[in-house]
């Protein structure tokens, strides 16, 4: 058992350990001692547990059913959201939430991907996985952010656009494709944030932005790691060796200049403070975006264009 390992059994039974002594405390002052010094072990396990991750751990934990999504991060840092539904063409798309909130006063667009917590959540969402009308709807409020000078927020959590075949037959490749050109060209302040997993061209499709950040538990690949493993060695069970391979995690990417910022969040992952991790996220939104406002629109469109075109250039003269 590898130290990590070990590290998260000791936090588990630590963690049984202080939901007993919770219900048995009471009044207790020599119980609520022992609780207090246990959640402090807690928190330096966590911290332990978080720094010596592998890239697999980091996609299992990118993965982790309680993260925050979309809306819990709107719901957070965003205020007076409005959602905008439908595509104008075909119909909505529960996979992918848009509309219009206030950012510390000022009016902004606001689009992310969205999983479901249970069963019937995860249907409705379609596990994340968006269709064509979900990125012709968030293309849609885009050009709306543009023409009210609105600076567009991304957030990014899916494991790739949705595969089926409605939704080749919709036009899946020209919707993404449609995507990446438009976005290319807007004229305001785009920040994307990759909050849990980002998959391929179903994340990058609403991820063109001046700036790319992710969050310190991320992920963001061109193919799942089980995918790649299937594909290499014929063999899923291998996926621990393809993430490493893939160099996939937040630390990596940006060691490689394919993301701009790793946001870093709570002890142990997003999943245990929500509003911890939406308070760093919305620091890091706040700085980027005051940077992002000094430049004019030819300026946004012309850099962002320029770093799109430099990204995994191997060589330089």
């Amino acid at each position: 058992m590898d130290s990590a390992e070990q590290s998260k059994r000791e936090l588990e039974d630590i963690e049984r350990q202080v939901r007993h002594l919770e219900k048995a405390a009471g009044e207790n002052q020599d119980a609520r001692r022992q609780l207090q010094t246990l959640q402090e072990q807690i928190e330096a396990l966590r911290r332990q547990v978080t720094t010596h991750l592998g890239p697999w751990q980091r996609t299992e934990l990118a993965r982790h059913p309680q993260r925050p999504y979309t809306l819990d991060y709107i719901e957070r840092i965003f205020a007076d959201w409005s959602e905008i539904h439908g595509d104008r063409g075909f119909s909505d798309d529960p996979a992918i939430v848009c509309g219009m909130a206030k950012f510390h006063g000022e009016d902004v667009a606001v689009i992310g991907t969205q999983k479901g917590r249970d069963a019937k959540q995860r249907v409705y969402r379609n596990f994340g996985m968006p269709n064509p009308e979900g990125y012709r709807k968030a293309l849609r409020v885009m050009r709306i952010a543009e023409k009210f000078r609105r600076p567009i927020f991304t957030l990014v959590d899916t494991p790739g656009a949705y595969p089926g075949l409605g939704a080749e037959e919709r036009g899946q490749a020209e919707a993404i494709a449609h995507n990446l050109r438009e976005m290319a060209r807007l004229r305001v302040p785009i920040v994307a944030t990759i909050t849990g997993e980002g998959g391929s061209g179903g994340a990058l499709a609403i991820a063109v932005a001046d700036r790319v950040l992710m969050m310190e538990n991320s992920i963001y690949s061109v193919i799942s790691p089980e995918g790649c493993a299937s594909i290499m060695w014929r063999d899923a069970s291998k996926r621990e060796l393809a993430a490493a391979a893939m160099k996939i995690t937040a630390e990596d990417l940006s060691q490689f200049r394919l993301v701009d910022e790793v946001v870093p969040e709570p002890p142990g992952g997003a999943q245990n403070d929500w509003d911890a991790a939406a308070r760093m996220l919305d620091e890091r939104l706040q700085a980027n975006l005051a940077q992002l406002k000094a430049k004019s629109p030819e300026e946004l469109a012309a850099q962002r264009y320029d770093k799109f075109r430099g990204i995994a250039q191997a060589f330089t003269e």
